[in-house]
């Protein structure tokens, strides 16, 4: 009676790593684009950022209401955010769009650098040195862009770097039926 339970013994650490195992690929097969956020459909967290530096503008949550508005959150370092940039460039020549920037984690000389090699497309840009905006907003990391309606609240939360396609086929559909 005794051997059957050592034999228990001997598989359970097996079977531990099949359940672990079949969790991992789940997770494989998800969309990490797809992350669900609370805040859709809810205000703005309060913030009120500093200006990235002397060539930008502050950013607050009182800035995000009155217009429909776009807020990317980008960072100098982020390789995506440097795939996204040229759009980010042709939304911002776009009229009627409000397109305000949310530095994340970043040096302001090396991220201004970085704007001053790329273009600016931003008309606020706040700088959230410590990443507690970022937190509030339930960023993940960097870039996420979020639509704002008129009465400052979240519609919508873009992970990763916009592509020409986000934009088309979701992002200005939703933009123009937010302005009706």
């Amino acid at each position: 009676m005794f051997s059957g339970n050592r034999r228990i013994l001997y598989l359970l650490p097996a079977a531990v790593f099949i359940v672990l195992c079949g969790f991992l690929l789940r997770g494989l097969s998800l969309d990490p684009a797809l992350v669900p956020t609370a805040l859709i459909d809810k205000a703005v967290p309060h913030f009120d950022l500093a200006p990235l530096d002397s060539q930008a503008s502050p950013l607050a949550s009182a800035d995000l209401s009155g217009e429909v508005t776009l807020v990317n959150v980008f960072a100098s370092w982020c390789g995506p955010c440097r795939i996204e940039h040229p759009l980010l460039m042709e939304i911002a020549e776009m009229d009627n769009i409000n397109l305000y920037g949310i530095n994340y984690k970043d040096d302001p000389a090396i991220a201004r650098d970085w704007l001053t090699e790329l273009g600016d497309p931003f008309t606020r840009i706040g700088a959230d040195r410590d990443g507690r905006v970022a937190i509030e907003l339930g960023v993940y990391g960097v870039p996420e862009t979020f639509l704002i309606d008129r009465e400052g609240r979240i519609r919508y939360k873009h992970v990763g770097p916009i592509s020409e396609e986000d934009w088309s086929r979701e992002l200005l559909p939703l933009i123009r039926n937010l302005r009706q």
